[in-house]
C-alpha cells in the first residue's frame, strides 16, 4: 500500500477513492440491485431465493476482497496473487445466482453473477490468458441460455442466446477500463517517484565528481612533497623544510576549494526556489500561482537575504506536500519601504499541526532570520496556512548588510 502522505501530495487518494466507486462500488451495486429483486419476488420459490440470498453474500464479499487485492497493487510489474478461497468460492456463488433465474428462463438476468467474477478474474490477468479468458466467457454465455430457450421452445431463442454474451463483454469491458487507467496512474506515479530519486543521486554524483576533481588533485601532489621532503630530511633539510610549506600550502589550497564546492552546492537561490516550487506543485496537481512585484525582481537585495528566503519557500514547499492536501496555492515576493517580503499559502492544511509549525524547520529558519533582522511568522486560519518570511532589502555595503551575511552560511537544519 503505498504511503498515505505521498497519495495525498499527488492525487492518488482522491483518485483511489474514484476508482474504488467505479469499479467494485458500481458492480457490488448493481448485482445487488437485480439479483436482489429476483430474492425479494414473492412469485420465486423461497428455495432458491433463500440459496440465492446466500449466494449473494459470499460473492459480494469475494468482489470486495478480491478487487481491493488488486487495487492495492496498481502499477507493480507483477500482478498480485488473489486471496486464498476467495475465486473458488466467488465462482460457486456466481453459478448458485445463475441457475435459479435460468432455471425459471429469466435470461436478462441470470448472466450478471457469472459475467461479474469473470471481470474480478480477468483483472488478474494480463495479454493472452486474459483474452482467453473472455473469449471463452463470450462463447460460453451463449450457451446455456440458447439451450434452455431451445428446449422450452418459448421463442425466445435470440434473446437467450445473445444478451448473455452482450452484457458478459460490457460487464468486463467497464471493469478492465478503470482498472487500466489505475494501473496507468500507478506506474506514472512510480517513474516520478524514481526520477527525483534519480536526480538526488545525480546531484551527488556531480558533487562527488568535483570533490574528487579537487582533492584528487592536491592529495597526489601533497604526497609526492611529503615523500620527497622525507627524503631530503638529512642530506638537504632547507630543502626539505621548503618543500614542507609548500604542502602546507597544498594543504590549505585544498580545504578553501573544498570549502567553495560545498558552499556552491548547499546555496540556494530566492529566485530558483520560486521557479522550482511552481513546477514541483504543479506536476502534484496544485495549482500555484506566484505574484512577483516588478521593483522585488530588481532590488538590490544581498546573495545572502536571497538564500535565506530560498531557504524558507524551500521548507514552505516541502511542508506543503508532506502536510496538507492542498489544491491551491499561492506564492507572492515583493519589497516595500525597503523590506522584502516573501508569503507562501496553501489551503489543504490536514490538523493543527500540518502546516509544519510543529518541526524543527520553520522554528530554526525563524531563529536565522531575526538574527538577520527579519522575521519569519506562519498562522492557521481554518483550513488556510499561510507562512511570511520578511528581511531588510539593503544593497551591499549598507551596514545592516553585515548582519544578514552573518546569519547566511551554513546548511538549513531541520
Amino acid at each position: 500500500m503505498r504511503d498515505q502522505a505521498r497519495e495525498g501530495g499527488t492525487g492518488l487518494a482522491g483518485f483511489r477513492r474514484y476508482t474504488w466507486w467505479a469499479v467494485p462500488g458500481t458492480n457490488v451495486a448493481l448485482l445487488i440491485l437485480f439479483t436482489g429483486e429476483w430474492i425479494l419476488d414473492g412469485d420465486v420459490p423461497i428455495r432458491p431465493r433463500v440459496l440465492g440470498a446466500a449466494a449473494l453474500v459470499v460473492e459480494v464479499a469475494a468482489i470486495v476482497a478480491l478487487l481491493n487485492r488488486r487495487l492495492s497493487a496498481g502499477g507493480h510489474p507483477s500482478r498480485p496473487r488473489p486471496p486464498a478461497g476467495w475465486p473458488a468460492a466467488g465462482a460457486l456463488a456466481a453459478l448458485v445466482l445463475a441457475a435459479g433465474p435460468l432455471a425459471l428462463r429469466d435470461y436478462g438476468l441470470w448472466p450478471i453473477a457469472p459475467a461479474i467474477m469473470t471481470a474480478v478474474a480477468a483483472t488478474y490477468l494480463a495479454g493472452r490468458p486474459r483474452r482467453w479468458l473472455v473469449v471463452g466467457a463470450l462463447l460460453l454465455a451463449a450457451l446455456p441460455g440458447g439451450a434452455v430457450s431451445l428446449a422450452a421452445g418459448d421463442g425466445r431463442l435470440v434473446y437467450a442466446a445473445l444478451f448473455p454474451p452482450g452484457i458478459t463483454a460490457f460487464i468486463v469491458w467497464a471493469m478492465l477500463g478503470p482498472l487500466w487507467a489505475w494501473d496507468i496512474t500507478g506506474r506514472l506515479d512510480e517513474a516520478r517517484r524514481l526520477s527525483a530519486e534519480l536526480a538526488v543521486k545525480d546531484e551527488r554524483l556531480r558533487f562527488a565528481a568535483d570533490l574528487h576533481d579537487i582533492q584528487g588533485h592536491h592529495l597526489q601532489v601533497i604526497a609526492l612533497k611529503s615523500e620527497l621532503a622525507a627524503r631530503l630530511a638529512e642530506a638537504d633539510p632547507e630543502r626539505a623544510t621548503a618543500e614542507m610549506r609548500e604542502v602546507q600550502r597544498l594543504a590549505t589550497d585544498a580545504l578553501r576549494d573544498t570549502r567553495a564546492v560545498v558552499r556552491g552546492y548547499r546555496r540556494t537561490s530566492l529566485d530558483e526556489e520560486i521557479a522550482n516550487a511552481t513546477r514541483i506543485l504543479a506536476s502534484a496537481g496544485i495549482d500555484a500561482r506566484t505574484t512577483a512585484d516588478p521593483a522585488a525582481v530588481t532590488a538590490a537585495i544581498t546573495e545572502a537575504a536571497r538564500h535565506l528566503l530560498g531557504l524558507v519557500m524551500r521548507e514552505a514547499t516541502t511542508n506543503l506536500l508532506r502536510h496538507s492536501r492542498a489544491r491551491h496555492a499561492s506564492i507572492d515576493y515583493r519589497v516595500t519601504d525597503g523590506v522584502a517580503r516573501l508569503r507562501v499559502s496553501n489551503d489543504g492544511v490536514l490538523d493543527a499541526t500540518g502546516g509544519g509549525a510543529s518541526g524543527t524547520g520553520l522554528r530554526s529558519l525563524a531563529e536565522r532570520l531575526v538574527s538577520a533582522g527579519g522575521d519569519l511568522a506562519w498562522t492557521r486560519d481554518g483550513g488556510r496556512f499561510e507562512v511570511t518570511a520578511s528581511l531588510p532589502a539593503v544593497p551591499p555595503g549598507e551596514p545592516r548588510a553585515d548582519r544578514v551575511r552573518a546569519a547566511a552560511p551554513g546548511e538549513e537544519r531541520r
